[in-house]
């Protein structure tokens, strides 16, 4: 095998290092002619200084006699030194005693010289004679011409690095030779070694060692490839008796294929036989899966319908004039209802999840405002256990957030009734924080009977509880905490548990849900800056530390006094001014306030650790002019400071304005209904809110009525016979006149898909029975001025 000059090792290396050393080379003649240059301008600098301190003396005695002659000889000795071009000798006056010069050479690497050393340097020494005390007499100039010096380090400059280029090109021829001799000849007798082996019989192939190269790497290298030929050779013979055997197992497999193959046929006709069969089982689970659906669908019907009309007539009953006891009777029957009634809908929502038909809002909501509320709805329940009730919501938190506000409602009232229903005395807390991954982290922590460690995760599952004697003691379908979960997955978040037997459990639940940043918060009145908030309370009480989170959020002037017993408390030495708000937590310390001498410039706010009855006059009697209870939402706080410093509250909650009743009958409602209890529970309902009513029993019928009498809003049932509810609001939309006129979907459904067929088919909005006269009233103030707002314009 021929190789190309170029490609050969021995070239390759003598043309890397005859590279390696012309650079070397090249470098060091360069840092010589560089000592060389800086010696050469040193030189001459000297040289010349040398002459002229030669030429002093006898220059000094010339300028001394001012003898031209004398002057005009030494002059002429100094040009006779080569690079001395211009001499001359001046007075003290400038007057020039003797002057001689002569050209400077020329040459075509004049240049060059010019560039290093310059073309001319100019000398001046003082001419004086001691015996005269250093008189001065003048000076002696000399102007030098740096050429020859120049030309000189220029000749040894250029041979330096000639000689040095010859030298490396010397090597170079050299390292070649040698190269080739010691390495490339070698190798070359070994590949023609191989390139001569018949590649039909490798086998028996040996290479030779090259003469001299027994022992080098050469040596060794062709002592190797001899090995593996070696190698080889064994190989080849494991190879050929490999290859009889396998033809041997050839021949057993496709005896075995052959008759494996005919199992696979029988196997494959019992497939496509199962295949069959699953198709025809997906197909009937499909159907039954739609079947379910309806049948839940109907039954959500069928059930809520009926329970709404017991639900309204109940609580259009309690607002008759009725004895205590019957008053406390319907109440039972209503709580008893409304938590059947949010045990179907737990039942529904678990079904709506499994089958994957759940949506979820993403509308941007007070999150603060769902967790106050749940508190305050729940607050009766754990009040009447005597288990304090706390709110414990971050200043900072976002006013607002993107989300699902009704199920997420729903998750904060599962989990914090749960921790009331079994905690029988302590506290149960409601946390609103802002996680470090920027997550929203709701917690509700209890102090309750806690949950065994293997037990946690059993409680997620459907109908269970963590023990058979919970069921029996504290009752429960254990269908919230698995509602629960599966809300949370839905939503993209993650729920975990932290309990120990006998201390209590906290419900940790993380939603990633993004803050609304177009929402800032309420300001407050710029009046209570100038009081200043006493907050008196025992270490451990919950609800005054987020009273005093508030304040501080506020910028409010505050102080806060916590004490372990009453008895440590020592008030007697605090100055009270008459713009002092005092807030304490226990009636214990109203005797020693009443005491203090400036109590008549304070004004007293009592925090309850719950809602204690109390009467008008003892609290009259203690001074105590406003008592808030646990759990305190910010709106109450701020409605109870304005209340006592007699300042208009602008973070006023939402009351029950709305549903006063009316002056004066502005608005006409038709209402379309089939049931007739529902008719006589929402005609009661909008006629105690001030609304003519008017009633449809079908579809065609509020047809009939709408041509013929005016309306300002529909309440559109969407399930009737003759002409449901969605068919009579498409007749409705397809009139041009009655473009403007508002249509509200109200039924019993609550099954994935209804509110979207509703809104489909041209309805304005949407409410779920029973008929509430608060979100009756609310949903009528969307569409309408209320009646009472009306009758006060015109009053």
């Amino acid at each position: 095998m021929k190789i190309n000059a170029y490609n050969r090792l021995s070239f390759r290396l003598a043309r890397n290092t005859v590279l390696l050393a012309l650079f070397l080379g090249m470098m060091l003649s360069l840092i010589q002619v560089v000592i060389d240059y800086v010696n050469e301008k040193n030189s001459l600098d000297i040289e010349i200084r040398a002459i002229i301190t030669i030429s002093h003396a006898p220059a000094s005695q010339i300028a001394y006699n001012i003898d031209s002659r004398l002057a005009a000889e030494l002059l002429e000795g100094l040009l006779e030194h080569p690079a001395i071009i211009h001499a001359e000798i001046i007075d003290t006056d400038n007057r020039i005693l003797s002057s001689r010069e002569r050209r400077a050479q020329e040459s075509p690497y004049r240049w060059l010289n010019d560039i290093l050393f310059q073309p001319t340097r100019t000398y001046s020494e003082t001419l004086f004679v001691p015996q005269l005390n250093d008189f001065v007499l003048g000076n002696l100039n000399v102007v030098v011409d740096t050429y020859p010096s120049g030309a000189e380090f220029l000749s040894r400059a250029t041979f330096t690095l000639v000689s040095g280029f010859v030298r490396s090109l010397i090597l170079s021829a050299v390292l070649l030779i040698l190269f080739y001799v010691m390495l490339t000849q070698p190798l070359v007798k070994v590949i023609s070694s191989v390139s001569e082996v018949d590649p039909e019989t490798p086998e028996k192939v040996r290479l030779p060692v090259p003469k001299g190269h027994e022992l080098d790497e050469i040596g060794v290298l062709v002592n190797s490839t001899n090995n593996q030929l070696q190698a080889i050779d064994a190989n080849l013979e494991k190879l050929r008796k490999a290859e009889a055997r396998l033809k041997t197992y050839s021949e057993q497999l496709e005896q075995i294929v052959d008759s494996r193959t005919k199992e696979l046929s029988e196997k494959n006709k019992q497939l496509i036989k199962s295949n069959h069969d699953l198709r025809v089982a997906k197909e009937e689970a499909v159907r039954r899966a739609k079947a379910r659906a309806d049948f839940l669908a109907n039954m959500s019907h069928e059930i809520r319908t009926p329970f709404n009309g017991v639900l309204g007539m109940i609580s259009l009953t309690l607002e008759e004039p009725l004895s205590e006891k019957q008053k406390e009777q319907l109440n039972v029957a209503y709580s008893s209802g409304v938590s059947l009634l949010e045990l179907l809908n737990d039942i529904l929502d678990i079904s709506k999840v499994e089958a994957g038909k759940l949506t979820l809002e993403n509308i941007s909501f007070s999150l603060r405002k769902t967790t106050e509320d749940v508190s305050r709805l729940l607050a009766q329940n754990a009040h009447a256990k005597h288990v304090a009730l706390y709110s414990d919501i971050d200043p900072e938190f976002p006013e607002q957030v993107f989300g699902d506000p009704t199920r997420i409602r729903q998750v904060i009232s599962n989990l914090a009734g749960n921790a009331i229903k079994f905690t029988d005395s302590g506290s149960v807390t409601l946390s609103l924080r802002i996680a470090h991954s920027q997550q929203i982290e709701i917690r509700v922590k209890d102090t309750g009977i806690g949950i065994e460690p293997d037990r946690i995760e059993s409680i997620f599952s459907p109908f269970s509880q963590g023990d058979t004697n919970i069921t029996r003691k504290y009752g429960g379908t254990g269908l919230g905490l698995t509602l629960c979960r599966q809300l949370v997955t839905h939503m993209g978040g993650e729920i975990r548990v932290e309990s120990q037997i006998g201390v209590g459990s906290e419900f940790i639940v993380s939603l990633p849900l993004k803050v609304d940043a177009t929402i800032s918060a309420p300001t407050i009145d710029e009046g209570l800056r100038e009081y200043q908030f006493i907050l008196i309370y025992q270490e451990n009480n919950q609800t005054c530390k987020s009273i005093g989170a508030e304040l501080k959020h506020w910028g409010l002037n505050h102080r806060i006094l916590p004490f372990h017993q009453v008895q440590d408390l020592n008030l007697r030495k605090e100055p009270f001014s008459e713009n002092t708000i005092i807030l304490f937590d226990s009636r214990s310390v109203a005797p020693i306030l009443v005491e203090h001498q400036d109590i008549e410039k304070v004004k007293l706010i009592l925090v309850a650790r719950q809602n204690i009855p109390s009467e008008t006059s003892a609290l009259a009697m203690m001074r105590i002019e406003q008592m808030i209870s646990a759990p305190v939402s910010r709106e109450r706080l701020y409605e109870s400071l304005c209340r006592v410093t007699q300042l208009t509250s602008t973070l006023k909650e939402v009351d029950d304005r709305l549903i006063a009743p009316a002056r004066k009958i502005t608005h006409h409602v038709l209402l379309v209904e089939d049931n007739q209890v529902n008719q006589l529970v929402a005609k009661t309902i909008l006629k105690k809110l001030g609304y003519e009513v008017s009633i449809a029993q079908n579809g065609k019928e509020a047809l009939d009525i709408i041509e013929n009498e005016e309306f300002d809003i529909v309440l559109m049932d969407c399930h009737m016979p003759v002409m449901d509810g969605y068919e009579a609001t498409r007749h409705i939309r397809q009139n041009p006149r009655f473009d403007d006129l508002p249509i509200v979907a109200v039924t019993a459904n609550v099954m994935q898909g209804d509110k979207e067929r509703c809104m489909s088919c041209g309805m304005n909005d949407y409410l779920t029975k029973p008929y509430e006269k608060k979100a009756l009233a609310l949903l009528l103030e969307k569409w309408l001025t209320p009646p009472a707002h009306a009758a006060n314009e015109t009053a």
